[in-house]
Order: structure tokens, then sequence, then C-alpha cells
């Protein structure tokens, strides 16, 4: 269907806004959001200290269990990494580092596990029930289950 003369003029002089652009949170924003939080997964969770930024991340399951040890950190383009290395029952591993992107575009906060994750929202402002950091907590809140498996995995049976 075509449009009337004064309907395409109209459109011509209100174009759809451009999709707004994304800049990089900066280091101390991403630490703010992080620091000493608890970030609760389906099967465990990450704690994210504070001095001297430990990490440390366990996960469930009957056979499966596992928990990480390392720190973590923030960089001026915008990235949070974990550096850990995970242990199982039948598995140590080696010091890895794992990363996060993040971008602002229209106050949300995206993020994307990288190299080449899917980006998805992190954080709104205001706060969504479907944003990934309502699964933050304040503070060490899962360092009980953390040493529990820990102890499990450790134990020489």
């Amino acid at each position: 269907m075509a449009l009337s003369g004064t309907a395409q003029a109209a459109n011509e002089k209100n174009p759809k806004p451009a999709a707004a652009a994304a800049t990089v949170p900066t280091a101390f924003e991403l630490q703010r959001l992080y620091t000493d939080r608890t970030w609760l997964w389906k099967d465990g969770a990450a704690y994210f200290g504070q001095t001297g930024r430990p990490f440390r991340a366990w996960t469930s399951g009957q056979d499966s269990a596992s928990v990480a040890e390392g720190r973590w950190l923030v960089t001026k383009d915008g990235k949070m990494c974990m550096d850990a290395a995970w242990r199982s029952k039948s598995y140590k591993g080696k010091q890895q580092r794992i990363c996060y992107s993040h971008r602002v575009r229209g106050g949300t906060i995206e993020q994307r596990k990288d190299p080449d994750g899917d980006w998805y929202t992190f954080k709104r402002t205001p706060e969504d029930l479907s944003d990934e950091y309502r699964k933050f907590e304040v503070g060490d809140t899962k360092g009980a289950q953390f040493e529990e498996t820990r102890k499990l995995i450790d134990s020489k049976n």
C-alpha cells in the first residue's frame, strides 16, 4: 500500500529512531556490579570477593559436584574475567580464564560470554524480573555450600 503524499512527507521528517549506540561500562562500574556478591546458578553459585578479588564457585550433583578457586578481575574494555581452576573428585583442571563482555545500550547493561556468546539482558533500569542480575545476592550467601562441596571433593573416600 502506498503512502499518501502527506503521510509520506511526515514519514520522511520523522524517520524511525536508529538503534541506541552501545557504550562500554568502566572498570569501576563493573567492579561495583560484582564486588561482594554471589551469582546464583541453576546448580551452584559463584562468589566475587572484595579484598584481593578472590573468586570461588561450586556446582552440585551427586556425581558431578565441582569447585573452583581463583581470582576475578575487570578490564577497561568492559570485561569481567574469572581466573580459576575447577576440580571434582575425578578431575583437577588447570587455571583457566573465562570472561564476560558487557555493554550499555539505552540504559540496559547487556552481557555475553566471550569470545562469541550471544548478547542478553543483564541489568535494566528499572530492574525487570527477567534480568540476570536478579540472580545476584549481596554478600557471600552460599559460602557454606561451597565448603560442603569442597570437603566432599577433597575427601579421600
